[in-house]
């Protein structure tokens, strides 16, 4: 491929999304950037405070319990109080929590902080994933979704390669930085992100009323088998991938390796992502994502199992290898799967719900590897992933027969997608007449403005559509809703 070919494609993978997104998608790299409880918490509390794999697993399984209250409580408030006002009680409470945690040293105390701070932390996640919805149009998201889970581990390979040699002098200043990295992204939410809460309306689409829709409540998403199977599923496969952040790392001090060997092994995950995951999700986004969900359950699984016979920081990085390809495929498929059985006025509870999938996983994972190791060792720890592979896999297999190939996003208008119809129109016809130019700067103006003021007037609409009528002619069509997993 040449360099043009190259840079086009980049191009291509960046271009058109709104200057909202591109803020959220800052807010996310930054927090990400500061990461290090996650990552470095087993660690800390086996090697610097001398507790054992179970207590950490323990302290671990609270983080995750946070998360679980959380996830639910977080979907609810990102549909009635807004996704802003959401991600900046969550941010600062994170930020205020992480730093606690570093001066604490009581286990009773290290455990309740720590229950604090999954709870603050996971609180954000529907509201980024709802706002990420809200602000993009749906032929866009799968590449918007991709873009922002490269961000996330674009901050998680510079943080863990860092963080591992910042443990090695201090963990305290490792809580420091990620405490005031999380308030710079408030920072960043509160001075640059408007508020993206579609308005309440009827109509085809509409599933909820006014006020941020309160009739879709959870016991309506609780109801939604259908929805319910893929957070079952989702919940198998964040089981073995929780073990890049808890099994692996206490599995590699017991062996004798040290947390920058860890850190080391681990970047390669984020390495590969950063390097990988636009391709990957430009060469998967039009095929089958029954076939998809199994073969990235799979290399999950296998990839997890194969840490059993890892005796090198080399080994143990070709292991990263096989289940970040996983990885890679699992996340833009599965995420596009969910925004697309979710209705547009509860999609801060559907993404609460979906959360709360790997919020449990955070939960029960540390205290399954916790347990394993300590009385079976870390080789049948690997064993019990890839079986949950193999089931996870299965699984998807038989739920997907279920599930429509290509459903329609009607009525999913939100402030973004308002102006959506004529610039995709201005892209199927392109025609070398002056006045299109003119033309496409209005619509950008106007859609810029949208993102601002949340409104349009109705004589700006007609303007628009009449100049697009004269320019184009009558080449009014659907724009493929169903071409990306929206």
């Amino acid at each position: 491929m040449s360099v043009a070919s190259l840079r086009r494609a980049a191009l291509d993978s960046v271009s058109g999304l709104p200057r909202a997104f591109w803020w959220l998608w800052t807010s996310t790299l930054v927090n990400r950037l500061g990461a290090f409880v996650a990552t470095f918490m087993a660690l800390y509390l086996t090697l610097d405070r001398g507790y054992s794999a179970s207590y950490a697993g323990l302290v671990a399984s609270l983080h995750g319990l946070g998360g679980v209250v959380s996830s639910l409580g977080g979907g609810v408030m990102a549909d009635r109080l807004g996704r802003r006002p959401t991600l900046l009680i969550a941010q600062a409470s994170t930020a205020v929590f992480v730093a606690l945690l570093g001066f604490v040293r009581d286990p009773v105390s290290i455990a309740a902080v720590a229950f604090l701070v999954g709870m603050a932390s996971n609180a954000s996640r529907p509201a980024v994933q709802a706002m990420m919805a809200d602000i993009v149009r749906p032929e866009d998201r799968v590449r918007a979704f991709s873009l922002n889970y490269w961000a996330i581990n674009l901050g998680f390979a510079v943080s863990s390669m860092g963080a591992g040699f910042i443990a090695e002098f201090s963990y305290l200043a490792g809580f420091l930085i990620e405490a005031g990295m999380t308030m710079a992204c408030a920072i960043v939410v509160f001075l640059k992100l408007p508020e993206s809460r579609p308005e309440g309306r009827s109509g085809p689409g509409a599933t909820g009323g006014t006020g941020g829709g309160d009739s879709v409540r959870l016991v309506t998403v609780l109801r939604d088998g259908r929805f319910m199977g893929v957070v079952g599923l989702s919940f198998l496969v964040a089981l073995i991938f929780q073990q890049g952040s808890v099994g692996l790392p206490v599995a590699m001090g017991r062996a004798g390796f040290t947390p920058a060997d860890y850190g080391m092994a681990i970047a390669v995950n984020g390495v590969l992502i950063v390097a990988l995951q636009i391709p990957v999700t430009r060469l998967i986004e039009h095929r089958d994502a029954r076939r998809l969900l199994i073969v990235s359950s799979m290399l999950a699984g296998y990839g997890f199992g194969l840490t059993a016979f890892a005796g090198s920081v080399g080994v143990f990085a070709l292991t990263v290898c096989v289940w970040t390809l996983g990885e890679m495929v699992n996340a833009p498929t599965q995420t596009g799967l969910v925004v697309r059985l979710s209705p547009v006025h509860g999609r801060g509870r559907y993404q609460g719900v979906y959360s709360l999938s790997w919020s449990l996983a955070a939960l029960v994972a540390p205290l399954m590897s916790g347990a394993v190791i300590d009385r079976f060792g870390a080789a049948w720890l690997w064993g019990a992933c890839a079986v949950v592979g193999t089931v996870a896999g299965l699984g998807y297999g038989a739920l997907m027969r279920r599930l429509p190939q290509e459903p329609r996003a009607e009525g999913d208008v939100t402030k973004e997608s308002a102006v959506e119809k004529p610039v995709v129109e201005k892209s199927i016809v392109e025609k070398p007449v002056a006045a299109a130019s003119v033309v496409e700067e209005s619509v950008v103006s106007v859609k810029e403005g949208a993102v601002a003021e949340g409104a349009r007037s109705l004589p700006v609409v007609a303007a628009e559509t009449a100049a697009l009528g004269a320019v184009e002619g009558d080449s009014r069509g659907e724009a493929g809703a169903g071409a990306r997993v929206g």
